[in-house]
């Protein structure tokens, strides 16, 4: 199985995003569908999925953002992953 998602997105936005609301910005492949990246976050880091949004940057690439349940710290998982 090919994974959708590929690396986490970090920037000031989703520092804020992780501190606030719970929520982790994903960069994911361009034919990823919601239900996949859901899939992937939670295999991939072990927690479980609220919802998942997705966007097309101007650049042309594609993002998620993906809202953890209030059982899980999207900061912990960013500092599991090195995003601080």
């Amino acid at each position: 199985m090919v994974r959708t998602v590929l690396y986490p997105y970090v920037s000031e936005k989703a520092m804020i995003l992780m501190e606030m609301e719970n929520k982790l910005i994903m960069v994911v492949l361009r034919n990823a569908k919601s239900k996949d990246v859901k899939k992937d976050v939670e295999e991939l880091y072990e927690v479980e999925v609220e919802k998942v949004n997705l966007y097309i940057t101007p650049k042309g690439e594609k993002h998620a953002i993906v809202k953890l349940k209030p059982d899980y710290s999207a900061e912990e998982i960013g500092m599991r992953i090195g995003v601080f």
